[in-house]
């Protein structure tokens, strides 16, 4: 069924941001929204994307300390390469594309932004019918009274852009790149520039993870897994075997499924 439906079929009504926005203003969008990342636009014209990632980076950067995220512009922190399709085109086409960006842009005839497809857009179409052992990536922790600064510098040097957080052995949150970003957003408002680095020093990971988690036993078929992630509007569920956490499923590793 699938190979006959179209672009048009699936794409969801594009989210986008001005250049000339501030950060924090592309920050609300995805948190109001659910989505991410943004698609950065200049005078109707795509010019590329801007991440929950990409702000984390920026809000935690030294060189940027003195600078109120009131005051930093979307425009000097636009990654330009994104992929775009049309309307009219089999929703086959997004499989690999997706694969490959967390983001697909759809313009009309006349290279007008009309819409996106993401991750979730297309999963509710198009699920794997593979075993969910195969659909796990690792799961990496992390205790929830350690310092934000050591994960973020661990989410830096390693990539991960995740982590679920534990405690007394027990699963009692999670804490992404998205909690990073606000968390700092609302800490450099709040606090003055002089004080930032030794408060900053003092958060740990329980003040600003997710809480509580929700996850899933290993027995769970996969189409209820991508049912229940889609509901409860998550990128990420922590599977669990005999009370152990087993791994992730997450909305990319579906996607590369496919």
């Amino acid at each position: 069924m699938s190979s006959r439906m179209m672009v048009k079929n699936v794409m969801a009504k594009a989210a986008s941001i001005a250049k000339s926005a501030f950060i924090t203003e592309a920050l609300g969008r995805m948190l109001d929204e659910g989505v991410d990342p943004l698609i950065v636009t200049n005078n109707g014209e795509v010019i590329g994307t801007i991440s929950r990632r990409s702000i984390a980076e920026i809000l935690g950067t030294r060189r940027n300390a003195q600078l109120s995220p009131t005051k930093i512009h979307v425009a000097n922190h636009v990654q330009d390469n994104f992929t775009s399709v049309y309307p009219d085109q089999s929703i086959e086409i997004l499989v690999p594309l997706l694969q490959a960006s967390k983001v697909v842009v759809v313009l009309d005839e006349n290279h007008h932004l009309i819409g996106q497809v993401g991750y979730a857009d297309l999963l509710r179409v198009m699920k794997p019918e593979i075993p969910i052992e195969r659909l796990l990536e690792k799961a990496y922790t992390i205790q929830a009274d350690e310092r934000v600064v050591h994960l973020r510098r661990r989410m830096l040097d390693d990539g991960i852009m995740r982590f679920v957080v534990t405690a007394n052995g027990s699963i009692v949150g999670i804490v992404t790149e998205t909690d990073v970003a606000t968390s700092l957003a609302s800490f450099r408002e709040m606090v003055e520039t002089k004080y930032q680095d030794a408060r900053i020093r003092n958060l740990i990971v329980q003040d600003i993870m997710s809480a509580p988690v929700i996850a899933a036993d290993k027995t769970v078929r996969v189409s209820d897994a991508v049912d229940l992630m889609l509901g409860k509007g998550i990128s990420a569920l922590p599977i669990t075997e005999a009370g152990q956490l087993a791994g992730l499923l997450t909305l990319e590793s579906l996607v590369r499924a496919l």
